[in-house]
């Protein structure tokens, strides 16, 4: 196993140290402005908006095998409000288009 270099455990050390940051943060935030239905709203939806921002860039770097696996699953979560059962079907749509392949 190699050892990472320098620069690596820098960077990882730096973004450690954001995330510590930005969890901080955001409590203290959190404190100061208290909790609305609006803000309940917002935070609920946000971790929706990372989500989708994360495949979409994943779908950017894969090819229509995952693309339409992630449709599956994103088409499947509106209808059943769930991930599990989601998820499972686009793993077997991205397992099957291999098998067939």
């Amino acid at each position: 196993m190699e050892i990472a270099e320098p620069d690596a455990w820098t960077a990882i050390g730096m973004m450690a140290v954001a995330t510590l940051l930005t969890r901080l943060g955001g409590a203290v935030v959190m404190a100061r402005v208290g909790s609305s239905p609006r803000i309940e709203r917002f935070l609920e939806a946000m971790s929706s908006f990372v989500l989708a921002a994360i495949v979409a860039t994943a779908l950017d770097q894969v090819g229509p095998r995952e693309a339409l696996a992630a449709a599956v699953a994103g088409i499947l979560m509106r209808k059943l409000k769930g991930p599990l059962v989601p998820m499972g079907a686009g793993m077997a749509c991205a397992a099957l288009w291999t098998a067939l392949s």
